[in-house]
């Protein structure tokens, strides 16, 4: 019996048989403006010859998935020939959802893996839970862990204690990639570029040039002052999709410092949107959204823990999900729990190499589990006795 593990996030889907390697594939389909009647689906992206304008199908909204159809589509394409050629009779499957995930989404996944796709048996879980699961397991000394998962839609904060979740100290923030990308196209097309349209373009943009500043009032310093002095400012050729196909920073001898470039390429200027785009994820207040930033919300949801188990979550604190990506972020996360932390507790916050696959990894750990067997609810079980049976055994 094989194991299909897919961590199906709202960007990408991450997804790999348990005895192989993981693929990160966009969770999505998309129409470009140059072939609006063709949809692409998932990794097809590549195939686009103009990605500029290109319209994203996404089918999640605010991180709970509600398109169904789109889901299905990319789902087929994954399971289909062209990518894994699942055999369904001969698979399990192990599925991520994200935290208070509604009644009827989990309904609907139910009766689609086990009515449509007729997997053999399935695992529904958390995310975290398979970080937790991971970290546990290269850690074993630990009985804690607290996850902040950090992704498109969400900031989750979980605390983990012996591989169960502490329901009452999760913490949500809604601020995640989707809103910082949303908010760096705003701020450069009022400043310089209408770039609304361009959400793949300008992502790109944010995971090239932007970084979470570890003393933001010094950097604004830096960033308004002219000429060489200025180290922050950043100029950004942006991809034509003729002769460059993607976007890329001018290296610094290369800079014009005044006046335009001869070269005729399409250049964005950026110095404070590098890390003032990031700061959201610190402080959301900024662009008013009243919400705590992660170091604070990682110490209230600690601070709502039994006293005795609090030093255990400090010094056990793992950053997953694409946005602890952005440099700096993991010691900016450090350096903030640090100065809200009594002394005597130790605080260590750990970035896996990979935090984006972090969580497949743990699914994979947990597919090679003795105890596997008896946590997933198998085809049999589910046509015996429906979705009741699904709700006892995943604790979501």
């Amino acid at each position: 019996m094989t194991t299909l593990v897919l961590d199906n996030g709202a960007y990408n889907a991450k997804i790999g048989y348990s005895h192989d390697n993981v693929s990160v594939i966009p969770n999505c389909q998309f129409r470009s403006k140059t072939a609006r009647l063709k949809t692409f689906t998932a990794n097809q992206i590549d195939e686009i010859k103009d990605p500029s304008g290109l319209f994203y199908i996404l089918p999640f909204q605010k991180g709970y998935l509600v398109n169904w159809d789109v889901q299905r589509q990319v789902w087929d394409y994954l399971f289909g020939k062209e990518m894994y050629q699942v055999d369904f009779l001969d698979t399990n499957i192990i599925i991520t959802e994200p935290y208070f995930n509604f009644t009827s989404i989990q309904e609907s996944m139910n009766e689609i893996l086990f009515e449509e796709y007729q997997f053999q048996a399935v695992l529904r879980v958390n995310a975290g839970a398979l970080s937790a699961h991971r970290y546990f397991r290269d850690n074993p000394s630990e009985l804690c862990c607290i996850i902040v998962d950090s992704g498109y839609s969400f900031t989750h904060i979980v605390p983990y204690c012996r591989s169960k979740k502490k329901k009452e100290a999760i913490i949500r923030i809604n601020v995640g990639g989707k809103l910082l990308t949303n908010h760096l196209k705003e701020i450069i097309s009022y400043r310089q570029l209408h770039v609304m349209d361009e959400t793949h373009v300008i992502n790109q943009v944010k995971e090239d040039v932007c970084y979470v500043s570890q003393d933001f009032y010094r950097d604004m310093d830096i960033a308004k002052l002219k000429g060489e002095d200025n180290t922050v400012m950043i100029d950004y050729v942006l991809p034509d999709f003729s002769t460059i196909k993607k976007g890329f920073c001018k290296p610094r001898e290369e800079m014009v410092l005044s006046g335009k470039y001869k070269s005729g390429e399409q250049i964005l200027r950026l110095a404070n949107e590098r890390f003032a785009v990031p700061e959201i994820l610190f402080n959301p207040s900024d662009i008013g959204i009243q919400e705590m930033g992660i170091p604070e919300a990682i110490v209230y949801s600690i601070q709502n823990l039994p006293e005795e188990m609090q030093p255990h979550f400090f010094k056990n604190i793992v950053l997953t999900g694409g946005n602890s990506l952005f440099p700096g972020y993991r010691d900016r996360v450090y350096s903030e729990v640090r100065c809200l932390t009594p002394t005597d507790y130790d605080v260590s916050v750990v970035l896996p190499e990979n935090p984006i696959t972090y969580s497949w990894e743990g699914g994979k750990l947990i597919s090679e589990n003795d105890d596997f067997e008896d946590m997933v609810v198998t085809r049999e079980d589910y046509e015996e006795n429906g979705h009741s049976v699904c709700e006892e055994k995943f604790d979501i």
